[in-house]
């Protein structure tokens, strides 16, 4: 791998504006799946979740084939399963980035999301600004897989509370459970895992 390459993959890493940008149409994607009024995501947890099936596709797939669901709607590249454009720690509940915060704060300074509170729970949603910026980033071709995917990451878990969306992930990705605080999540460890779940829903 070149110096270039190694330097474009640390700007990806970097850029705020790739994840300020993944988040917005993932958040829309999670305020479409209720077809009578918008519906927030509770939780940064929970949010932190749907975002690592976002960016690892690859364990996205294993999630559909445990519920019985067909692995082809991931829609996982080739380059995909090999590498992760930008890596999550596995932390205290599972998978983690440690600038969720930071992320969200610009978010809502820019007037694109709502942070709120129910209980000890904060709540993200989108504000109308915010939904017309998710929808023009999700019909640009540069975004429109990684929208695509957000609305089957949506769809697949996104009705699970966030303690039961953070079980199911260390069910299909027991791995992390053997890692340490702070470790990076990579690509699939175990290539043949996602015949071992199998399709029968089990």
């Amino acid at each position: 791998m070149s110096l270039n390459v190694l330097k474009a993959a640390a700007d990806a890493e970097n850029a705020d504006g790739l994840h300020l940008a993944r988040l917005l149409v993932l958040l829309r994607s999670a305020d479409k799946a209720n077809k009578t009024k918008p519906k927030p995501v509770e939780g940064i947890t929970k949010l932190a979740k749907l975002d690592f099936l976002l960016r690892y596709p690859i364990y996205l797939e294993r999630a559909l084939i445990k519920l019985g669901k067909s692995p082809d709607a991931a829609a996982v590249t080739p380059r995909e399963r090999t590498t992760v454009e930008t890596k999550m720690i596995r932390f205290r509940y599972g998978p983690w980035d440690g600038r969720y915060r930071r992320w969200l704060s610009l978010l809502s300074a820019r007037g694109l999301i709502t942070l709120s509170t129910s209980g000890r729970k904060i709540e993200i949603g989108l504000t109308d600004t915010g939904r017309l910026v998710a929808d023009d980033l999700g019909a640009r071709p540069t975004f429109r897989d990684l929208a695509e995917r957000g609305a089957v990451v949506v769809k697949t878990v996104g009705s699970m509370p966030a303690t039961k969306l953070k079980d199911f992930v260390y069910e299909i990705v027991p791995e992390i459970t053997g890692m340490k605080w702070g470790e990076e999540i990579g690509p699939l460890a175990r290539n043949d895992l996602a015949l071992d779940v199998g399709g029968d829903g089990s």
